[in-house]
């Protein structure tokens, strides 16, 4: 397939979309990013990489970060983690307190803000440094050791980060975080504000299409594990649109208030895709529309 093609008739087809739909607004450092960026890229499981628009252009990859975080535990610790957070769509906003309450500090998932910072605590337990060990894995899965974290993000979360500590705090009185509330904050928002590209995203990620192996070849996770991640990526990956998202994508997927979306083609690629606009639900309006075409052009799916 002529990958370069295909991205670039997508493109084509979402550009009325681009644009579209508002950043977003809680993250001050995020408010200011111009709305009609937009890029895409496929990174095969060889490693070939193709992009078009501002594919190679840095982002705040936000909420991204939760599925390598994940993924990161699972390799460490295996099953454990879900005796402390659950494996179930919300059906919530993302920031929800609500759950946690009826649920006695119980994330519903790993990609909500309350089971994202189950992971992180867990991650920082395992490792001493939660979010450097991310930066480092980010680096080494995508080949660039440029990779930083982006300090006015990360500050500006912190600053505005009264709903994230909520939560924590809520979960910590219920137990269920090992290591002080301000630590796993501070770990969040610095994984939260890694800057990478589209390229940078589809190469990381590719251990999820290439069904748990890194990019050297080793293994990070079991075939298992990494279906396992994959499912909930399609259950759960875009907040309370998941539904919506595989009616009309049919991939694994992870998005971020950052405009970013991974998606991934077990057996076959991971594509990343950005545009900062988000519908109501916190995903990327010309993202989505590039993901659905793209599936409808080359018929890959999971369906």
């Amino acid at each position: 397939m002529d990958y370069q093609a295909v991205l670039e008739e997508v493109a084509a087809h979402v550009k009325p979309r681009i644009g579209r739909g508002r950043v977003a607004q809680y993250i001050p450092a995020l408010a200011s990013v111009d709305p009609d960026h937009f890029g895409i890229a496929l990174a095969d499981t060889d490693g070939r990489v193709a992009g078009v628009g501002d594919w190679e252009r840095p982002f705040s990859m936000q909420s991204i970060s939760k599925a390598f975080s994940l993924a990161l535990v699972l390799a460490e610790d295996g099953e454990k983690l879900w005796r402390r957070v659950g494996r179930e769509p919300s059906g919530n906003p993302f920031n929800s307190l609500v759950q946690l309450e009826y649920e006695n500090g119980i994330p519903r998932n790993p990609f909500i803000n309350a089971g994202a910072l189950v992971v992180t605590d867990r991650l920082h337990t395992l490792t001493g440094d939660a979010s450097t060990t991310m930066l480092d894995f980010l680096r080494a899965e995508s080949g660039n050791p440029d990779l930083a974290f982006d300090q006015e993000v990360a500050a500006s979360e912190a600053a505005h980060g009264d709903r994230n500590a909520a939560l924590a705090h809520f979960m910590a009185g219920y137990g269920n975080l090992d290591n002080p509330v301000p630590t796993v904050l501070e770990h969040y928002f610095w994984q939260c504000s890694i800057r990478m590209s589209c390229r940078d995203l589809a190469l990381a990620g590719g251990f999820l299409a290439r069904h748990g192996l890194r990019a050297d070849g080793s293994r990070l996770l079991s075939r298992s594990e990494a279906k396992r991640v994959n499912a909930v990526m399609l259950t759960c990956g875009t907040y309370d649109a998941a539904g919506d998202f595989a009616y009309r994508v049919g991939l694994p997927g992870k998005s971020g208030v950052g405009g970013g979306i991974v998606a991934v083609v077990p057996g076959r690629c991971t594509l990343c895709v950005w545009s900062p606009g988000l519908d109501a639900r916190g995903n990327s309006v010309a993202g989505l529309a590039a993901l659905d075409h793209f599936t409808t052009l080359t018929g890959w799916s999971v369906f």
